[in-house]
């Protein structure tokens, strides 16, 4: 065969199949995508640049920008494959992450303990158990809001004092990392458990730092300030004359608390 029929037969040919070699390789690389699942729920669709046990780098599909995520916030990290159905297991697996992630109620146990302050008396202490109930995120946060009651013990020199407070509450991260500090605020009305004082306004504020067990349990750590509204009995003595009288009287309890989240 001469050398110009050889290029004139083989080489277009040779051409030809590079391209079509080229073409298969793309689209079997376009065929795959990897989506990294956070642990607030959110997605992130591309392809991992890099990954180590600190950090993941993503380049996302649609923007091409690269984003950073710490490896302690991946929930998970899935690979999609557009010409074939996905394994059994695999969609059990996925099916398992959106469980974890998607739980929209969640309870709240906090017990606190401290000292309690009330003006003319000697400086007293407080317990206090709280049952909430509310959400597990709000959008793509760790954010719980939710309500209901507790029982708080403020004992004093002069008395002991009970109430039931019925209340609503926030409790927010300041980072939507695994562990994180948080505040905490919460108010409603207090009970009077007895017929000797009454009952009022209850409000509460709390910072701490929060512990992120898994998708579904949390535990936290605060410094609590409590402000109860009450009516106690005053006894005033003059000229040897005791007079008892209602007054209103704003008391104060201030500690550490410990909270459950499940």
């Amino acid at each position: 065969m001469h050398t110009s029929d050889f290029f004139t037969t083989f080489v277009p040919d040779m051409k030809k199949r590079l391209y079509i070699a080229l073409v298969f390789c793309a689209l079997f690389a376009c065929a795959h995508a990897e989506t990294i699942l956070l642990r607030t729920g959110a997605r992130v669709k591309g392809t991992i640049v890099f990954q180590n046990d600190e950090v993941v780098i993503i380049r996302e599909e649609t923007s091409g920008a690269r984003f950073q995520y710490p490896r302690a916030d991946v929930e998970a990290i899935t690979v999609e494959q557009t010409n074939y159905e996905k394994p059994e297991q695999q969609l059990e697996q996925e099916q398992k992450n959106e469980i974890k992630v998607s739980k929209k109620a969640s309870i709240l146990l906090e017990l606190a303990g401290g000292l309690s302050f009330l003006p003319a008396q000697p400086v007293g202490g407080a317990a206090s158990v709280d049952l909430l109930v509310g959400s597990h995120h709000i959008g793509d946060r760790h954010l719980f809001i939710g309500g209901g009651v507790g029982y708080h013990g403020i004992f004093m020199q002069g008395g002991k004092y009970n109430f039931i407070p019925l209340q609503a509450a926030l409790r927010m991260p300041f980072t939507e990392h695994k562990h994180a500090p948080f505040f905490g605020i919460s108010a409603g009305y207090g009970i009077a458990l007895s017929k000797d004082y009454a009952g009022g306004i209850y409000a509460g504020l709390d910072l701490g730092y929060r512990c992120q067990l898994n998708p579904k349990t949390a535990l936290a750590l605060a410094f609590f300030a409590q402000f109860q509204q009450a009516t106690v009995k005053v006894t005033e003595t003059i000229e040897d004359t005791s007079f008892t009288n209602n007054t209103g009287r704003n008391i104060v309890n201030t500690g550490v608390k410990l909270a459950f989240y499940f």
